[in-house]
């Protein structure tokens, strides 16, 4: 009897939530974590947050969940709305932590995930320096030294709504080049005439959401779209000329090549869209350091 109902309790998902919090706060201590990592949405309403816990708000109204979690502002971690699987959604949140120095790369944190949207039912244990080398890479300045993490955090999410839904049903690949602009326009050359010459710097800046769809619009054209670290748009239908070092996975393409060779030549920080899979990569000093894969399309 006592066998059947252990058994019932961990068909509940809610049974299911309070022992992974539970052996979270026990893992935090034991292997000295700095912080339990969980979205507001994957935990049902009045549960009680521990402490030294980041919660991830992602969707509309998370942070009014996060706020009736009694979380405080400075422990909200915002990331993009784009639905990735466990590991995607683990990956993002430890990336965009990082690069806001909510969690150093010296730490280890806990991550608490589960389907997007659904509660948690899956832990992870990760140290950030062996997987977040964006933020830190060798002879790299930090990436808020010359990319705002606002600009970082919108050109990611532009990239993975470009990944996870394409453009008006078709998968489309994209490239997008941040930062180090003057070095980069030296390693390049205009494909077209370029859609933003001649603009206001504030009329063509990605902070501005009514830049969205003219952003997904360009990001069809061959070429990459390079952005000044604070979010101005220089040009799009541009060709990077600087080749790659390092000899790239199987698979990878002319785009891809064209990340890596930009990102080798200068201090700029790349991401690719691949339009085969809507895979999204992030590539620095030459190297791929993320890949955030998109949950499937409806």
């Amino acid at each position: 009897m006592r066998s059947q109902r252990r058994h019932a309790d961990l068909r509940d998902p809610g049974i299911v939530v309070q022992l992974l919090l539970e052996s979270a706060v026990g893992m935090l201590h034991s292997v000295q974590a700095r912080a339990i990592v969980v979205a507001a949405d994957a935990l049902p309403e009045g549960t009680p947050v521990p402490e030294d816990t980041i919660v991830v708000v992602r969707r509309e109204g998370d942070e009014r969940l996060a706020e009736g979690l009694g979380v405080p502002p400075e422990r909200r971690l915002e990331v993009p709305s784009v639905e990735l699987d466990r590991l995607g959604q683990i990956k993002l949140a430890a990336l965009i932590a990082a690069s806001r120095r909510m969690l150093d790369l010296k730490d280890r944190a806990i991550f608490l995930s589960g389907p997007f949207g659904g509660l948690i039912d899956t832990m992870v244990v990760m140290h950030l320096g062996s997987e977040c080398e964006l933020i830190r890479a060798a002879d790299q300045p930090g990436i808020d030294e010359h990319v705002k993490r606002a600009v970082f955090q919108r050109v990611l999410d532009l990239a993975l709504h470009l990944g996870a839904y394409g453009r008006e049903g078709r998968s489309i690949g994209a490239l997008m080049v941040v930062g180090d602009t003057s070095e980069v326009q030296e390693r390049s050359e205009q494909m077209i005439l370029n859609p933003f010459q001649g603009y206001e710097a504030k009329k063509r800046n990605v902070m501005d959401p009514l830049m969205t769809e003219t952003i997904r619009e360009y990001s069809q054209l061959d070429g990459a779209i390079l952005i000044r670290g604070s979010g101005v748009i220089e040009s799009a239908g541009t060709r990077i000329l600087a080749a790659a070092k390092h000899p790239l996975e199987a698979g990878l393409g002319a785009r891809h090549a064209a990340a890596a060779g930009i990102t080798g030549a200068t201090k700029a920080i790349a991401l690719t869209v691949s339009s085969t899979d809507g895979t999204v990569r992030v590539w620095r000093a030459g190297r791929m350091v993320a890949s955030l894969e998109p949950g499937p399309r409806d």
